[in-house]
């Protein structure tokens, strides 16, 4: 993989996550925590990502987490990783606060049920999947199809300092 491959599937992340940002989050020392949650992004941040919720759920237990995506087109996965931390700025809490965070807590945002969630991002592949109609027709006649996907995945990292 190339510098430039990681770099463009990155930007693809990104762009796509911003259109659908609802991914399936989970716990790596808890597999059966993972529960769908909307990834709150900041344009102004670099390597992190946050997720409201409840200190009643189980990712209230927070640490190492696992994030898994798929574009709302179906032509980008990604799984990526980081470390669930309580978000403390109450700068942050107003900035990211919205009618949709509220509509699951009726009341409001100083509710002591809320829990801002940053995930510090580390590691991530992604995949694209973008297909046309003649490498479609191969892989239904079993033709290798593997140069049509060189370049449509990167190991990368998403961590401000990665």
């Amino acid at each position: 993989m190339t510098d430039t491959t990681a770099s463009k599937m990155k930007e693809k992340f990104w762009t796509q996550l911003s259109k659908s940002p609802l991914v399936m989050l989970e716990l790596d020392n808890l597999p059966h925590s993972a529960v769908p949650m909307t990834a709150q992004l900041d344009q102004d941040a670099h390597g992190a990502i946050w997720f409201f919720g409840s200190r009643r759920g189980p990712l209230a237990r927070m640490g190492p987490a696992t994030a898994t995506f798929a574009s709302k087109d179906h032509k980008l996965f990604a799984r990526f990783s980081g470390v669930l931390t309580q978000e403390g700025s109450s700068t942050i809490l107003h900035k990211l606060w919205s009618n949709g965070v509220s509509a699951w807590f009726p009341d409001g945002k100083d509710s002591p049920e809320v829990l801002l969630m940053r995930m510090d991002l580390g590691e991530a592949s992604i995949w694209g999947t973008e297909v046309g109609a003649l490498t479609l027709t191969k892989m239904l006649l079993g033709v290798n199809v593997e140069r049509e996907f060189k370049g449509q995945h990167a190991h990368t990292g998403l961590g401000a300092s990665l």
